[in-house]
């Protein structure tokens, strides 16, 4: 029995569309990326670098005084931004006070790096050779696909 070409044109059609539905389906989970701004899972580091009950314990004794100065420069920096951002929205900005400001939050952000290279250098110290190499390329892996919160917030 012959179909008229209409029919099969319109067979062929769908039987593309099937194909193309599927195969988005199949594709889908290996094209979609990680939304950003999604952060790493969290890395529970003296386990993940398979530190001795040694190095744990001179670890812990760099790792709580490195935090709480950590949070406290952030609790700095964030009430410095948040005046930041009030000077630049007020209804007549004042360039010095905005000034002031950037002035204030960089100078927190260099101590805050200096105390990020401090303890970096420290754990450093007591790993060894192995650990380094997991702790290296653990941070590369982070830095790189770090964002700021404004650069999240302007894209697109």
């Amino acid at each position: 029995m012959k179909y008229p070409a209409w029919t099969r044109a319109l067979l062929a059609v769908s039987l593309a569309l099937n194909l193309g539905v599927i195969a988005a389906l199949v594709l889908r989970p290996a094209l979609v990326a990680p939304p950003q701004g999604t952060a790493a899972p969290a890395v529970h580091l003296p386990d993940y670098l398979a530190l001795t009950p040694e190095q744990r314990a001179r670890w812990d004794g760099l790792e709580a005084p490195f935090l709480h100065d950590l949070s406290a420069n952030w609790g700095d920096i964030r009430r410095h931004r948040e005046a930041l951002v009030r000077h630049i929205f007020a209804a007549t900005p004042d360039r010095a006070a905005i000034d002031a400001e950037q002035a204030a939050i960089a100078h927190l952000q260099a101590a805050q790096q200096q105390r990020v290279i401090a303890q970096l250098l420290a754990e450093r110290a007591l790993l060894h050779e192995e650990q380094r190499e997991r702790l290296l390329q653990l941070l590369l892996g982070r830095y790189a696909g770090e964002a700021t919160e404004e650069e999240l917030l302007h894209r697109k």
